[in-house]
């Protein structure tokens, strides 16, 4: 079961910082260490691609009819994984509708961007790619094309950031990972004692050997079968 960040600031008091209850460090001042934390490892954990933070809203968004941009984007979103639409059932209007990322000045967006607006209904390819800044700063655009001449309800999974935890919410970054978390927190506040101001090299060091053995246990997430590379000629090689 997950700890909560409450535990892990009695925890951090009572090693490294050596101070059993609340006097030089506050509980605000930890519990931020503890986000900056919880920052740094979800943003290696991300990069590992095994979609421990994946996200599937089924629920918000769409594609309006002639209209260049998604709409209903979560604010949240930082890494856009896969859009289909919602419905794939066979003879469903869109079911057979795709939708691949390009550029914006690929060849593909550009001769989309050319075209009028198609019927979903009978299979099509829709180009897009993702602009602005995501967040935390604001949800992307979305753009398409071509645009489409009747509304499509979509299947939008993706990366969100996380919200800042409370000293009563749950860590919420998977692999066992309390001790990085206690060692970041500890290096970072112990700068305090320091004439540099600088996090404790030791406890920093303690957090870097927590997060590689965290971020090698959190892959692969199945071993039924291993991870292989598909090669790109295999179909034609051993046909």
């Amino acid at each position: 079961m997950a700890t909560l960040l409450s535990a892990l600031e009695t925890q951090v008091r009572r090693t490294p910082l050596l101070e059993a209850s609340a006097s030089f460090w506050s509980s605000a001042a930890l519990i931020d260490f503890f986000n900056h934390g919880i920052k740094d490892l979800w943003g290696a954990i991300i990069d590992l691609h095994q979609e421990h933070f994946l996200t599937i809203d089924v629920t918000n968004v769409s594609l309006a009819a002639d209209t260049k941009t998604l709409t209903g984007v979560p604010s949240d979103v930082f890494r856009v994984h896969s859009i289909e639409p919602r419905d794939t059932t066979q003879g469903v209007a869109g079911a057979e509708t795709l939708f691949v990322p390009r550029d914006d000045n690929s060849f593909e967006m550009i001769g989309a961007r050319a075209q009028p607006a198609q019927d979903p209904t009978s299979g099509l390819k829709i180009y897009y790619f993702i602009s602005q800044a995501g967040a935390p700063v604001g949800a992307p655009t979305v753009h398409v094309a071509p645009q489409i001449s009747s509304a499509l309800t979509l299947r939008f999974a993706y990366v969100p950031i996380l919200a800042a935890v409370a000293a009563g919410g749950n860590n919420p970054i998977p692999g066992e990972s309390d001790n990085a978390l206690i060692a970041w927190c500890g290096a970072y506040a112990r700068s305090a004692e320091r004439d540099d101001r600088s996090p404790d090299p030791n406890w920093l060091a303690i957090y870097a050997t927590e997060k590689a053995q965290i971020l090698t246990r959190l892959t692969p997430r199945q071993t039924q079968e291993p991870d292989v590379v598909d090669d790109y000629f295999g179909a034609w090689m051993n046909g």
